[in-house]
């Protein structure tokens, strides 16, 4: 799969993961730095073939990475056939009352307590690992929060819990502690997490006419793998879509009003290379693992539902160029005085030099390729 050697969450997480008896864990590690790959290798091990009933449940608060952890469990477990696999999402359905045979269970919320409380065709008894991906947004998403407590809830004292997350904020750590006994932390401080191998860089505009100059002249300067634009609203993802197809660009929009079928077939023409410009909602900031991905361009600043800086979506945008110690690069477009105060918030929050660029300068953009 690639790795020559294991990323310093592999390194510091697996000998836990693995060990006998089993240890539950809280893990914290930021995007691109291997976490799928140690959490499914725990996975896979802990299952016994000669039982044919579920024993591994993995729990992902999106179709899209549950599918994406699946796809990378199906690769990690290609020489062991006998390990049989189920997704629990939507589109996928169950007879009730009949028990599944498959060993490892991979979906979203809803779906996994439909299957298992409802209809009944596993027993949660019976679990021995349970995984929550992307833990921080199934704790504080208020419907996820009350599924997860409702599924652990029926799980055996006995049971391997295994959280993972790029962030924690305090509420969210105290919460999963609650509900984690005695679990082994890793956890990577907030300065660390600014990652390293990407550069930062902000660009002046008078507005969004201006944001799309700026596009252009970057494009016209260096040469671009793929590129992920993230954009505040769905409306400005169109209008941004609309103006760089007409100009040549082959482009792919995602945001929440498709349909899951949709989401995926776009995700996969951009994993395919069909399209170089992903636009996109905040609906991909998370998990979601295309390694092309060389730019990041925040065409409007994250921000929480008052307006401020948000910090934590921002460190998962921009995580999804530099994957895994490859370097990367993320501009924002700043227009007003509102959208500088957010970039100097982020900067002073990161302790991370966000360098002015010109993108008139076509000597200083071609110096940001390098």
């Amino acid at each position: 799969m690639g790795f020559n050697a294991p990323s310093k969450i592999q390194e510091t997480a697996l000998p836990t993961l693995l060990a006998d008896p089993p240890q539950n864990m809280i893990a914290q590690s930021q995007s691109g730095t291997g976490k799928t790959a140690a959490f499914v290798l725990a996975m896979l091990s802990r299952v016994d073939i000669k039982l044919d009933f579920p024993q591994v449940l993995c729990i992902s608060p999106t179709y899209e990475l549950a599918i994406q952890t699946g796809e990378v469990a199906a690769r990690m477990a290609q020489f062991c056939p006998e390990i049989k696999l189920k997704f629990a999402v939507r589109g996928e359905e169950v007879t009730p009352n009949t028990k599944l045979k498959d060993h490892i269970i991979i979906g979203t919320p809803g779906k996994i307590l439909d299957w298992g409380l409802k209809y009944r065709v596993f027993d949660l008894k019976k679990i021995r690992v349970f995984v929550l991906d992307e833990a921080d947004v199934m704790i504080a998403t208020q419907g996820h929060h009350d599924q997860c407590i409702r599924i652990h809830k029926q799980l055996s004292s006995k049971c391997q819990m295994l959280f993972f997350s790029a962030t924690y904020d305090k509420e969210v750590m105290n919460f999963a502690q609650h509900i984690v006994p005695d679990p082994t932390i890793i956890r990577l401080m907030r300065e660390q997490e600014s990652l390293e191998n990407i550069k930062q860089y902000f660009v002046k505009c008078m507005n969004e006419e201006d944001k799309y100059n700026a596009i252009q002249n970057i494009y016209a300067g260096i040469t671009i793998g793929q590129a992920i634009i993230f954009c505040h609203t769905r409306k400005t993802a169109g209008w941004l879509a609309g103006k760089m197809s007409s100009d040549g660009h082959s482009v792919a929009v995602l945001s929440g009003d498709l349909t899951v079928e949709q989401r995926l077939a776009v995700l996969d023409r951009f994993r395919a290379g069909l399209e170089k410009v992903l636009i996109t909602t905040n609906v991909l900031s998370r998990g979601i693992d295309i390694e092309q991905v060389t730019i990041v361009v925040n065409f409007d600043l994250p921000m929480d539902a008052k307006g401020n800086a948000d910090c934590e979506t921002y460190l998962h945008r921009i995580g999804r160029t530099g994957r895994f110690g490859k370097n990367g690069i993320a501009i924002n477009l700043v227009d007003g005085e509102k959208s500088m105060n957010i970039c100097k918030y982020i900067e002073n929050h990161f302790k991370k030099t966000i360098q002015l660029l010109d993108t008139a300068n076509s000597d200083e953009i071609e110096k940001i390729g390098y």
